[in-house]
């Protein structure tokens, strides 16, 4: 989950699906599952956590698409599953949240994750500390704690130092996540590959193939999961060789079109 561009103002109108990576998802809907992440994928960046904004015709168009998946889509996503659901009201999807950490199923059940007092504790001080940097946001997430220093980029070496050695204090049961201009203390067995991989073992997702489309160094997991159960894998953003996706979407605006006209 990060943070970059402000929101756009308006929508494009929907084109036509052309691009390869989707093409099959058109023409064979219910041999697929779709999972998407949400920032910088399904909306644009923003300078801060909240102030993302979510196009009204977007959770419209998502619910339309799922049900021609039947029920087939999930979001895998950064964010808390709390977070997510007023975004995309009044629709619920399936939701991957904290990068796995805690999932509600289709059939609306959801598995939260524990928060040690300790792991409370810690999200304060780390919270105080970063009072000393102008600019550096702390995101608390729950289960996990993020420090997002897009406004402040001079910071990016004490946010590390500071986020590395808060890790050591939190011990084996979490894990550092690097993404653009933030870094994140989440819990170790927290994976959004594994979040699809667990997804695909229940209905409506089993025995499809999946689409997983991201944006960032966190969605890579996916993309191998993908990848390797016959799947396709889309990154959002200018195509690089440092990533696992084996096809690119070049904005979230484009992707927002093709969704908004295979819904249609």
């Amino acid at each position: 989950m990060t943070y970059k561009e402000q929101p756009e103002q308006g929508e494009a109108e929907p084109a036509p699906p052309n691009e390869p990576a989707l093409t099959a998802l058109s023409l064979y809907p219910q041999e697929w599952a779709l999972f998407l992440d949400i920032d910088g994928t399904l909306l644009d960046l923003a300078e801060t956590p909240e102030a993302i904004a979510v196009p009204p015709s977007l959770p419209f168009a998502l619910q339309a698409l799922s049900r021609q998946l039947g029920g087939a889509l999930a979001l895998v996503t950064g964010r808390a599953v709390a977070f997510v659901d007023p975004l995309f009201a009044p629709f619920h999807f399936p939701v991957a949240g904290l990068h796995g950490a805690e999932r509600r199923d289709a059939a609306g059940r959801l598995r939260r994750a524990l928060i040690p007092p300790a792991f409370q504790e810690m999200k304060r001080v780390i919270a105080e500390e970063a009072k000393a940097w102008p600019g550096v946001l702390v995101e608390d997430k729950g289960a996990a704690v993020a420090v997002h220093y897009r406004l402040a980029p001079e910071r990016e070496a004490d946010v590390a130092e500071a986020m590395q050695r808060y890790l050591q204090e939190a011990g084996p049961d979490w894990i550092l996540q690097h993404g653009k201009l933030v870094v994140e203390i989440c819990p170790a067995h927290a994976s959004k590959g594994h979040a699809v991989e667990a997804f695909l073992s229940e209905a409506p997702f089993a025995g499809r193939r999946p689409l997983a489309i991201g944006d960032d160094v966190t969605d890579e997991t996916m993309f191998a999961v993908a990848n390797r159960l016959g799947g396709q894998s889309v990154r959002i953003g200018t195509p690089s060789g440092k990533t696992l996706a084996r096809a690119s979407i070049p904005s979230p605006a484009r992707l927002r079109e093709i969704l908004a006209a295979l819904a249609k």
